[in-house]
């Protein structure tokens, strides 16, 4: 339920389009706001948005979603925003399995552990693959059981800071394990997790993970349609609020003075007046829009040192769709260390594509910055063959060993692989970082609030802000408007 604001409407530029833009603005103009998105892409959507290929829709950010079960964290997001009507999605775990984890390692005793929906079931699970750990394994389901009940309680929205604090749990997870005494073989297994928010298991904060963990295992699904359409359903979501979305529209400046914004430049030259400004992308991009004197050099130094996530190399395979059927899980392929963690994982998902008798073999690995480096300084469709065909024999060796696991590969063809150089230039992150800041235990302090900013005005969304994937963009989302509306103001106002 929304209230709006009684008061005339302010003029809000929000910098970028992805979920935490589109996410942020949605809530503003409910609110009564006058929000422009400015998208330097033809599209809108960020790394929501899928693109065709062949006739097939390859997804880039959103390959299966956690907790839309009525009652639950991204279903009351979705309720709110407007959007779970129009976007028709399919549950997972109706097979017993949401992933399946393949242990690659020789010195692994145990081959694969299926995650399953459930708190119950998943605990269950852990119990039959490691029953000489029961104890452990049950101080370490409390804390996950209570981080997905203040999660679906929306327990972050009632906190002074927004910033999780609720879960008391700062310690790495890897530190929490040792001190439990945990095997090698249930440190792999519980180090999963960490990896969907690409920190390592020895420097992920204990409720990230658990909140990350708490969040697919209340329940599970995957878009019946594609993620140009969850995008397109955003933005048409905005329009009808009476919000603008301006695509071919790239930021060059943030117009500063005497550190209050006034608003934006762009790369044509036109300048844009704004009350508010929203940088919905990684807080160095936003940097890199201000002019030396904008900011302290306290603050430009804490963002510029900021460390980041790694990036990802994926491959999008069409394949004969009679001999591979669609698996209705997903599929990760992990080495792992002597001690326990993750040293090299794939992501492996077979899905239904729009094109007849085709299906769509997406592969997701670590994004090898090694072999890229020669073309750092290049720009997207300007890389030359030489780019080229070292993506494509990357590409082949990660079919021919998928092909190991699935069996020969009847009608193979790679209709797309990207870098980190590609998702670099198409979303301006760092590195091509797949998510974002890194949320680690050592870099706690230098993340805490970063949707605060050094200029009035201006304020910080996306996945840097709380965390990264779907459910955390949308919290920063929300905490953002908090943060702009003053906390009384928001509760009366914002009624979830």
């Amino acid at each position: 339920m929304t209230t709006r604001a009684a008061v005339p409407p302010k003029k809000v530029l929000i910098i970028g389009s992805g979920i935490g833009g589109l996410s942020t603005a949605i809530i503003l103009a409910e609110l009564g706001f006058d929000v422009t998105v400015l998208e330097k892409n033809h599209h809108p959507g960020g790394v929501m948005r899928s693109y065709t290929r062949d006739g097939i829709e390859c997804g880039v950010g959103v390959h299966y979603l956690g907790s839309l079960d009525k009652g639950q964290i991204l279903r009351t997001f979705f309720d709110y925003l407007g959007v779970t009507e129009a976007i028709p999605l399919t549950r997972m775990g109706g097979n017993g399995i949401i992933d399946r984890y393949i242990f690659t390692s020789p010195a692994s005793r145990l081959p694969h552990f299926d995650l399953p929906p459930g708190m119950d079931a998943y605990e269950e699970n852990l119990i039959r693959a490691f029953p000489a750990e029961q104890e452990k394994i049950a101080r370490i389901m409390d804390p996950v059981r209570q981080a997905a009940k203040q999660l679906h309680a929306l327990d972050f929205l009632s906190t002074p800071d927004d910033n999780f604090t609720l879960l008391d749990h700062y310690d790495p997870f890897g530190a929490v394990l040792s001190n439990l005494g945990c095997s090698a073989e249930l440190r792999n297994v519980l180090s999963v997790p960490s990896s969907w928010l690409g920190v390592p298991l020895d420097d992920c904060p204990a409720y990230y993970h658990n909140m990350a963990l708490a969040s697919y295992v209340s329940s599970s699904w995957r878009l019946e349609r594609n993620g140009a359409h969850m995008a397109d359903v955003f933005a048409e979501r905005l329009v009808a609020l009476g919000g603008k979305i301006i695509t071919d529209a790239e930021v060059s400046r943030i117009e500063v003075d005497s550190r209050v914004v006034k608003g934006l430049h762009l790369q044509s030259g036109e300048k844009l007046p704004a009350e508010l400004v929203i940088g919905a992308v990684h807080p160095k991009i936003v940097l890199q829009m201000l002019s030396a004197p904008d900011v302290k050099p306290s603050y430009r130094k804490r963002i510029s040192t900021l460390q980041d996530t790694h990036g990802i190399f994926s491959v999008h395979v069409s394949i004969d769709a009679e001999s591979h059927r669609e698996i209705p899980h997903n599929i990760f392929k992990i080495e792992t260390s002597q001690r326990g963690g993750i040293s090299d994982l794939k992501y492996y998902q077979i899905r239904r594509s729009e094109k007849k008798g085709r299906n769509l073999l997406s592969i997701l690995t670590s994004g090898m910055d090694a072999l890229w480096a020669p073309w750092e300084g290049t720009r997207s469709g300007r890389r030359g063959r030489e780019y080229l065909e070292a993506k494509e024999r990357y590409a082949a060796e990660l079919v021919e060993e998928a092909a190991q696991m699935f069996g020969a590969l009847k009608g193979a063809k790679v209709i797309d692989a990207s870098t980190p150089l590609t998702m670099r230039d198409w979303v301006n992150s760092p590195g091509g970082s797949a998510y974002g800041v890194l949320r680690s235990s050592s870099q706690m302090l230098a993340t805490a609030l970063l949707n605060r900013t050094a200029v009035k005005g201006l304020y910080l969304a996306g996945q840097n802000v709380m965390a990264p994937g779907i459910i955390g963009t949308i919290m920063g989302s929300f905490s953002t408007v908090k943060l702009i509306l003053g906390p009384d103001e928001f509760k009366n106002l914002v009624r979830l």
